[in-house]
């Protein structure tokens, strides 16, 4: 038996969106600071497909970003990068996290691009590329982040002349980047992104003295490289915006399209009367009688409680809002007035008609941010792929 509750994930806009910004990264304009890469080619992308391609499906979108151009891959772990190997991903793909206390295999088993993050990781990084030397004649090729102020992962910035020249004479570590993440990127008005930004350049104009050359440097996540030409550097490291929505509060021109969209269907219609409530709490009480209609998806399926009195869905083409409590595996509707009947179909995003919802509105009705509702689209929810 198929679930009602169904997410479309169209491929094709996914590869339109990689293209529309690497067409960005190729003409500044006005949104961009006076411009640091005349003279230089276009900064490539990483596509970022962490946390199961942002709840997209890591399999398909890899595949999908690699026909659309992206120079590399990353992901959070081992595991995941294995995933997309496993799909038949064939670019470089990067790990962005840490591996100190992680098994190792996988980095070599399947050619992955580690992350170097912490002293730990690069020991045992070392231990186990010295263990793979009658595999590889090469050295192991390894990113190198830096920590500019976001006080997370990463090489403090202030310290690299004390821990940075024991892995720049590794003898069996190759760095073959070097990158930062910013920390409020998606805040025009706080004074960090600019000092990170500062602080990195600093870093790498002392690397070399340290026997440390990338071939790349990389800091720009989505909202960086909307917002300053100065941190493109050779790659930047689009998330949100691959998957069609500009991460809040900034705006964009670019010409992007939502990949995913979440349907249902109504399984029941009833009717309440004034003075009743509905669901666990018996929330949204009404003094009229109402027609209600039950939604097979809770919060089991990625929705989250705070919808209930907040957010909307679509049914014929009109809003209707979502009432009483977001339960595990149902969500009531308000749908009086208008004609419906189990079968009918339910837009919880997507667009229908000339309506339209999606993730962003969403994630600011109940107060949080469009990535947190993408990755918690349940794994019992059927992805259905557009644009193969």
């Amino acid at each position: 038996m198929i679930r009602q509750t169904v997410a479309h994930v169209d491929l094709a806009a996914i590869e339109a969106n990689l293209k529309a910004i690497a067409s960005f990264l190729a003409v500044p304009t006005a949104n961009t600071q006076p411009p640091a890469s005349a003279g230089r080619a276009a900064p490539r992308i990483i596509a970022v497909v962490k946390a199961n391609a942002y709840g997209h499906g890591a399999g398909e979108v890899g595949l999908a970003l690699e026909r659309a151009g992206a120079a590399m891959l990353a992901c959070a772990d081992i595991e995941e990068g294995i995933v997309l190997r496993r799909a038949g991903v064939r670019l470089p793909i990067l790990v962005f996290g840490a591996l100190g206390i992680s098994d190792l295999d996988g980095v070599f088993d399947y050619e992955l691009t580690p992350t170097i993050s912490t002293p730990m990781a690069a020991q045992h990084l070392e231990e186990a590329a010295a263990r793979q030397k009658d595999r590889r004649r090469s050295r192991l090729r390894c990113h190198l982040k830096i920590d500019t102020g976001m006080n997370r992962l990463g090489f403090r910035h202030d310290n690299i002349e004390r821990t940075l020249p024991a892995i720049a004479h590794s003898a069996h570590l190759s760095i073959d980047g070097v990158y930062t993440h910013f920390a409020t990127a998606d805040d025009p008005e706080h004074p960090a992104f600019g000092e990170q930004r500062e602080r990195f350049e600093h870093v790498l104009a002392r690397l070399p003295a340290l026997g440390i050359t990338p071939n790349g440097r990389h800091a720009a996540n989505s909202a960086a490289l909307l917002r300053d030409e100065r941190v493109w550097y050779d790659f930047v490291r689009p998330g949100l915006l691959l998957y069609g929505i500009v991460p809040p509060p900034l705006a964009a021109m670019l010409p992007l399209r939502p990949a995913l969209s979440l349907h249902s269907r109504i399984v029941h219609v009833k009717g309440t009367r004034p003075g009743e409530g509905t669901g666990y709490g018996l929330h949204s009480v009404s003094d009229r009688p109402r027609t209600i209609a039950i939604v097979p998806a809770g919060y089991a399926d990625g929705l989250d409680r705070r919808m209930a009195g907040r957010a909307f869905m679509l049914v014929r083409g009109k809003r209707v809002p979502v009432i009483g409590s977001v339960c595990m595996d149902m969500t009531m509707i308000d749908v009086t007035g208008l004609d419906v009947a189990p079968g009918d179909n339910v837009v919880i995003v997507g667009a229908q008609g000339s309506e339209e919802i999606g993730m962003r509105e969403i994630a600011a009705s109940i107060g949080t941010i469009p990535y947190e509702l993408l990755c918690r689209v349940g794994t019992r929810i059927e992805r259905q792929y557009d644009g193969r």
